[in-house]
Formats: C-alpha cells, sequence, structure tokens
C-alpha cells in the first residue's frame, strides 16, 4: 500500500456540500479522517466522508471542532481503516498534543489480509501527519511511554475481547441484584488483565454517558451495548479501580487524568476504602496483592488497617483483609487475579484466592484471559519461564525470533543491557531483593556489587522505569510488577541456590533482604518456613522474568545455580 494523500478541509457546512466533487472517494470509499481544534481531536472511518461529516457537524459533541484530515488511499478496504482508526486513536492519545474525544468502544486488534504489509505502510501515513504537525513525537516514543502502554485505547486483542463482552453482558444481568460473587477475571503474566481492567473503567464510562450518536458506531466491537437501554441501566455509577502497588498507581492515575472522560480520583488505594456502598463497580488489579493483617511497613498503615475496619465492621477482627474491604465498599466487583504474582507473606493468603475462583466458576462469573500481550515469546516462553524457576525439565519450545540468554558473566549482561536500551529504550536491570538498599539512606552508598561493578537500587519507587538514571540501577519487584520493558536483564542473587545433591532450588534467609517479604505474621500467629518463603521468592523471579517484550537474559550470582539453569535448557 503506498500512495496515500490526506486532504484537508475546514470543518464548515458550506465546504462539505461540496465535497464529493473534490475528490469522488470522499463519497463512496472507505477513508480514515480526523476531526480537531487547537486542543481535541476525534478520529473515524467511514465509507462516506460527506454524509458522516455532515453528522458530525449535527452533533452538540462535536462544535467548536475546525478542521479536517480525510486519509485516502485506493487500495483501503474496510478492515485496513478500522485498523489504522485503532492505531491513531492511540497513538493520537499517548503523543499528548491533543485531547482524543473518541470513546474506546471501537479499539480492537482483528487480523485480516494482509495485515503485516498494509501496517509496515502506515509508517508513511504516520510521517506526513508527523510532518504536518498532528502528531509530535516519534511512534517508537509514543509505544515506549506509560500514556500508550496504560491508555484506555488499547487495543484489545480477540481473546481479551471475548472475554470483556462476556463480562459486560454478566454484569449487566446483575446490576440490580446483590451481587453473590465477584467477577473473577484469571490470567498468566503478560495477558493484559491491567490493560482489561483500565478499559473496562473507560468503556462503562462511555456507555453510561451514550447518546444516539454513539449508536451510529456500528462496526464498532462492543456497538450492542451503546444501544438505548444500557446506560439507563447503570445510570451515574460510582466505579472506582483499585491498584495496590504504589507505582504502577500512580502512573494509571496520570494516565486517567489526561484521559476525556475519567478521572485521576477513581483510581485508588486499598487504604482508600473507607466506607460501605461508597461505589457500585470496584474493579481490583493484581487482587492477589491485596493485604491480610501483618505488620505494614509504615505505623500510619497500621493504624490505617484498624481504622478501615472499625469503620466496615465495628470491630478490628485481625482475620479480616483488604479483600472484605472491597466487598463492603461496592456493590459489585471485578478481580483480576494470577496467584503466582503473590510475592509475599502479606499478600492475599492463596486459600482466599482460591476460594475467589471456585466462587467464580460456581456462579458462572469466572473469566479467564490466555493470548500473550506482553512477550513477543507467546505462552512458550511464559511456560518455560515458569518451568526454568522452578528447575522442571524444559521441552523444546519455539519463541519464534524472542530474546533469550544465559550470561556467565555479569559485566556482558549489564553491556548488553545497555546496549538494547540505546537500540529500543526501555531496557533495564531488574533483580530480586537479595542485597541490602544501604543507598536508601545514603545517597553515595552502593547496595550491590557484582564481579567488581557497583550499582544502586531504584532511586525512585514511583515510576522507576522512566526515571532519567534508570538504565544505571536496579529495579526491585516492587518498581516493576505490572510493568513492561522491551529487554529485561534479571539478575537471580544469592536469596536463591542450588543443592547438587538434592537437584532443588533452595532459599538463603540470610540474603533476602525485603523485611516485610520475611517477617512472621504475628497479629495472624504464622510463622513463615523457608519453604514458605521459597515459593514467594520463585514468584518473584517469575514475574521479573516475564517482563521483556523483546528478549530477557539471565545472570545468576551462585556459579552452580548458573550450571544447573544452562544443563537444564541444553538437556
Amino acid at each position: 500500500m503506498t500512495g496515500s494523500e490526506i486532504e484537508r478541509f475546514p470543518f464548515d457546512k458550506r465546504v462539505l456540500k461540496g465535497l464529493s466533487d473534490t475528490n469522488p472517494r470522499l463519497e463512496n470509499w472507505p477513508v480514515v479522517y480526523t476531526i480537531e481544534n487547537d486542543k481535541s481531536i476525534y478520529v473515524g472511518e467511514t465509507t462516506n466522508a460527506r454524509v458522516r461529516m455532515q453528522q458530525h457537524l449535527d452533533s452538540p459533541a462535536k462544535q467548536g471542532l475546525k478542521r479536517i484530515r480525510v486519509i485516502i488511499n485506493e487500495k483501503f478496504n474496510k478492515s485496513v481503516c478500522l485498523d489504522l482508526e485503532s492505531h491513531l486513536i492511540r497513538y493520537l492519545a499517548a503523543d499528548e498534543k491533543y485531547e482524543v474525544i473518541n470513546g474506546n468502544q471501537g479499539i480492537s486488534d482483528a487480523d485480516y489480509f494482509e495485515r503485516s504489509r498494509y501496517r509496515e505502510d502506515f509508517d508513511e501515513i504516520f510521517t506526513q501527519l508527523f510532518d504536518q504537525g498532528v502528531l509530535t513525537r516519534t511512534i517508537p516514543d509514543i509505544v515506549n511511554s506509560n500514556l500508550f502502554k496504560y491508555s484506555p485505547y488499547k487495543a484489545l486483542n480477540t481473546d481479551q475481547a471475548a472475554a470483556v463482552e462476556e463480562i459486560l453482558e454478566r454484569l449487566f444481568q446483575t446490576w440490580a441484584m446483590a451481587s453473590k460473587a465477584p467477577i473473577v477475571i484469571q490470567g498468566d503474566p503478560g495477558t493484559g488483565k491491567t490493560i482489561v481492567a483500565i478499559y473496562l473503567v473507560k468503556l462503562l464510562a462511555d456507555i453510561a454517558n451514550s447518546n444516539s450518536e454513539d449508536a451510529l458506531e456500528s462496526d464498532s466491537l462492543f456497538a450492542d451495548f451503546f444501544q438505548p437501554g444500557y446506560g439507563e441501566i447503570i445510570g451515574s455509577p460510582r466505579i472506582g479501580l483499585v491498584i495496590p502497588q504504589q507505582s504502577l498507581r500512580k502512573t494509571v492515575q496520570k494516565v486517567f487524568a489526561k484521559t476525556p472522560g475519567l478521572e485521576q480520583s477513581w483510581v485508588v488505594s486499598p487504604f482508600d476504602l473507607t466506607s460501605r456502598d461508597a461505589f457500585d463497580l470496584l474493579i481490583v488489579d493484581e487482587a492477589h496483592r491485596l493485604g491480610q493483617r501483618s505488620n505494614q511497613p509504615s505505623a500510619a498503615q497500621n493504624k490505617k488497617f484498624t481504622t478501615n475496619n472499625l469503620a466496615f465492621f465495628g470491630n478490628d477482627d485481625p482475620s479480616s483483609t483488604q479483600l472484605d474491604w472491597v466487598r463492603a465498599a461496592s456493590r459489585h466487583q471485578i478481580l483480576l487475579i494470577d496467584a503466582a504474582q503473590s510475592v509475599k507473606p502479606g499478600d492475599l493468603p492463596l486459600h482466599q484466592v482460591e476460594s475467589l475462583v471456585r466462587d467464580g466458576r460456581d456462579e458462572n462469573s469466572l473469566f479467564r484471559l490466555h493470548s500473550q500481550m506482553r512477550v513477543a515469546g507467546g505462552n512458550d516462553y511464559i511456560e518455560f519461564a515458569r518451568r526454568l524457576i522452578n528447575l522442571e525439565p524444559i521441552e523444546l519450545m519455539d519463541f519464534g525470533d524472542y530474546d533469550f540468554k544465559i550470561f556467565d558473566d555479569f559485566s556482558e549482561m549489564r553491556d548488553a543491557i545497555m546496549a538494547k536500551d540505546k537500540e529500543f529504550g526501555l531496557s533495564r536491570l531488574v533483580a530480586g531483593y537479595a542485597w541490602p538498599w544501604a543507598s536508601r539512606n545514603d545517597k553515595t552508598a552502593t547496595d550491590i556489587e557484582i564481579d567488581g561493578i557497583q550499582m544502586q537500587w531504584n532511586q525512585t519507587p514511583v515510576d522507576w522505569i522512566n526515571s532519567p538514571n534508570s538504565v544505571n540501577e536496579v529495579g526491585s519487584i516492587h518498581t516493576v510488577q505490572g510493568y513492561d520493558l522491551n529487554y529485561a536483564g534479571v539478575i537471580i542473587g544469592p536469596d536463591l541456590g542450588y543443592d547438587e545433591a538434592t537437584g532443588q532450588l533452595v532459599f538463603n534467609r540470610a540474603s533476602y533482604f525485603d523485611t516485610k517479604g520475611k517477617e512472621n505474621n504475628r497479629r495472624l500467629g504464622i510463622k513463615y518456613t523457608d519453604e514458605d518463603l521459597l515459593e514467594f521468592v520463585k514468584n518473584i523471579y517469575r514475574v521479573l522474568l516475564t517482563r521483556g517484550i523483546k528478549g530477557t537474559f539471565i545472570y545468576a550470582a551462585e556459579s552452580k545455580l548458573r550450571t544447573a539453569l544452562h544443563e537444564l535448557i541444553n538437556q
């Protein structure tokens, strides 16, 4: 596909009346278009630009827009236009020059004939839009940004779209009822649980605020839910998105602040839940990271646990968890979980996570995400990473072009990550919490030293991946869980060792420095054995091994473990 043209017109009734005389393809041909002023932009596709522009002129929501751009190509078809429209909405939303006023009901990632060839030629269109000042950042820069990665306009793959449709149907069925069980969404790392959570918030907000014009978008993915009736069912819903991890929560708050129809205040911590039935719906990302009663990281949070329990239940029962707060604070809940991403004893107990899955299944409210969105190695790599960190036999698997390597020399891995960062960006070193965090109190102190190379832990707990010096630092699980990297250099620290006699991993408590990650729970009378903590630490490394989109490099600090890993993948 070559030879795309971008025609420009004023958004004016007199001009549009003779539009088809200018170019016949403006009346009977699939095109993609934008309508904009200096602050806002709308992206659409149609087979009749003249008629569609007239509809937009009659829309109160489009008043104040000034200019039209119509992208025309003789080889366009409907599928190409839907795909290009989807790309433009996502890129423009993340570029930040304009406020994108689209809903997200039409954003999909459907396959079609010769899609890869068409997508290669989209670059020509993006270059023209960049030259015209519509886009202000390069596509690689946009794609690496948090606004793109966590955008409510993210395209859903077929697996996710089917799950969202079923979830909406179930939610609307039960909206007027007292909910018996939460809707549970289960998925491995990289299946897009966070994306689905954010997408659902925006989609429900759009449905609640839909009008007759939204119903005109009959080709959109979830058009049926924009027909009269659905918006009336949910009215003006009080929706909250609960994100337990501080860093990811602050990132998503920034995204919501820049998205029309969403509010930064909708993204909350579990500790922000303080009163019964304050929400119609709470969507909880990484629900397995909700906390149980334990010694919290700060005195304020310990006090808050007591305060919230008293507010919800009238007593401070130590068995109450943040999941109980979620259920008390909302009429309906959607919980996104992966039990194998619980990384510390203070997380929701495994038996409660398993109970949620059972209850969801019994109530026909359990939905699964299967397809990989993050890792280019696909589901085969995710299974490989699970087997690797459990030292299980590795079957021959095809990761395609996914770049995986175990290094024997740490300096080589560090140099490789820095080279990948220069080439692709977002390439970082990450590690288990196997070294003290000395630089927390002394900014000049060395935290990690391997083979004479001295490094520090992440110097910011919030959005570390995008911080200026992050390529020279090492990120922990608490700064990278939920985030994407292009390349991850995973340092398996001395907290994990290898027992040659048994052929098994062993946990080295003395080399594990996450105080809250190994502390016994005096409140509940629970003591954690090395075997218990080994499972949490393996989960940490499983998460780290699944951050890289394009590739993962590994260096194990213990030589015996390095040898065992090599033998495992070369057997």
